[in-house]
This record gives structure tokens, C-alpha cells and sequence, in this order.
């Protein structure tokens, strides 16, 4: 076990070093779920209008505010300035169809990236709207470890609306990084499970309102090798179908009322 995923064990509030022993041995036992019972945790930003600060609603978490980030699944939340630390590992991008707001809301479904209708598809102001009249909506899914002291999680950071254009810089960054081989000299790409980024959050606004938006800093290579291999695991488990992201899950956040999370841009 590395040193810094020891230590992080160590601060985790972990049962004794006996009682793990006896976890040890029976590692794994009875979780061979079906994995179309499992769920993916989204990352998500808490905007001014998201359950997740309203008491009254069962998705509320307490001590969470607006610009916070949180874990769909889990129910556990970041300050947003400080953010969460990600290792990214695998990233697609999925068109989703909806009603209009106007016309009541509601998730119509996926569209493949070759659909005829996403490609017929017209700018109306901030949205792009099908043929048939209804939204589509481009949604890019980050697929990431989650790094908290250390120790690995799992998540999709799913970016769409405003957040588009951060996720296209974030991307970009990926791609432009490279280093030299200490050996060789030679200027190498690293995967892209080798990087860390920091992801916050920031507040803009424009002529409809304000909201909250992700900000991406690199935060250096991954050294840890145990966390190298979880990243690979992760990685080989999207890309084989064992792990992907529900297009209803992917929707779940646009709900008629909260039109500040999808802030025009």
C-alpha cells in the first residue's frame, strides 16, 4: 500500500487494524451485484434553485449552498472554493432530447451523435432546437477518480449549457500537456489518467441571471501508483460497458423551474 493512501486510511475514521484484518479475508464477499444495479455518483454544482439547499425537499443536504459542489449518490458536498481534486480517465458526449420548458419540460430520450435530427439541429438564441421543435441538449461526461486525502473515489463530472466551454478548455488543456522522459529526453503526451485537476467553483452572470460554473487548474501528475492503477482500472471498466452514465441520470438535473441552470451563454 502506498504512504499516501495509508495515511489517508489512517485519518479516514476506519474500524481497528484487527477488525480490517478480518475484512481482509472476506474482501469483496456478496457484492457481485448485477452491474445494472449500480449507479455512477454525478459531480454536480448546487445553483440558488437546486434541491439540494431547499429543506423542504427530500434531495436536500444539509449544511450545503449554492455554489457547492456535490455527490448525487452520496449526498456528500465540497465547498466550492476549495472544490475536489479529479483524475480524469475517459470522456464521452451524449445529445439528449426534452420539451421545451415553455411547453412543460421533460426528458424525451438519447439521440445518437449521427441522428439526422441532431445534425438538422438550428441555433435559436442559447438553445438548439430539433426539427421536430424540441431542445437538444450536448452534455459532456468527465469520468473521474476522486481524490479526498488521497484515498479513490468515483464520478462523473457531466458539463452541458454554460458549462460547455469549460469543459472544452478542460479538454484542451489535457490535450496540449506533455513532459519530458527523464531517460530519453523525448517529449511524451501522458494518458489521460496521468493528470490531476482542481475543480471549483465561480460565479457568472449575464443579461438572464446569475449562476455558478466550474473553474479547471492542473494540479500536477499523478505519482501515486496504486492510484495510477485504480485510474486504469476505472478507465477499462467505461470502455468495456461494465461502468456508463444513464441518459435518465444524465437528465436528472433539468427540471422545469430551473431555467438558472442552464443559463444562456
Amino acid at each position: 500500500m502506498s504512504k499516501a493512501v495509508a495515511k489517508a486510511k489512517a485519518k479516514a475514521n476506519l474500524p481497528s487494524e484487527e477488525v480490517l484484518d478480518l475484512l481482509s479475508m472476506h474482501e469483496g464477499e456478496g457484492l457481485d451485484y448485477e452491474t445494472s444495479d449500480l449507479q455512477i455518483p454525478f459531480i454536480r454544482i448546487i445553483q440558488a434553485l437546486s434541491p439540494q439547499i431547499n429543506k423542504r425537499d427530500p434531495a436536500y443536504i444539509d449544511g450545503a449552498s449554492s455554489g457547492d459542489v456535490f455527490n448525487t449518490v452520496t449526498g456528500q458536498h465540497w465547498e466550492g472554493e476549495k472544490g475536489i481534486t479529479v483524475i480524469p480517465c475517459y470522456q464521452e458526449t451524449k445529445y439528449l432530447k426534452f420539451t421545451p420548458r415553455e411547453s412543460g419540460g421533460g426528458f424525451l430520450g438519447e439521440l445518437a451523435k449521427d441522428d439526422p435530427d441532431v445534425v438538422a439541429a438550428t441555433r435559436t438564441g442559447s438553445k438548439e432546437i430539433l426539427p421536430d421543435g424540441n431542445e437538444l441538449v450536448k452534455s459532456d461526461q468527465h469520468y473521474c477518480i476522486v481524490l479526498e486525502d488521497g484515498v479513490p473515489s468515483f464520478g462523473i463530472v457531466d458539463m452541458k449549457s454554460s458549462q460547455l466551454k469549460v469543459s472544452r478548455r478542460w479538454k484542451t488543456q489535457i490535450k496540449m500537456l506533455s513532459v519530458k522522459h527523464p531517460k530519453t529526453g523525448v517529449l511524451v503526451s501522458p494518458p489521460i489518467f496521468g493528470t490531476m485537476w482542481q475543480l471549483t467553483t465561480v460565479e457568472e452572470s449575464n443579461d438572464q441571471g446569475t449562476w455558478m460554473n466550474w473553474s479547471v487548474a492542473n494540479a500536477g501528475f499523478v505519482e501515486d501508483k496504486e492510484i495510477l492503477e485504480a485510474a486504469v482500472s476505472f478507465r477499462k471498466s467505461v470502455m468495456s460497458g461494465e461502468a456508463k452514465a444513464v441518459a435518465q441520470d444524465v437528465a436528472e438535473e433539468q427540471k422545469p423551474g430551473e431555467a438558472v441552470q442552464d443559463a444562456p451563454f
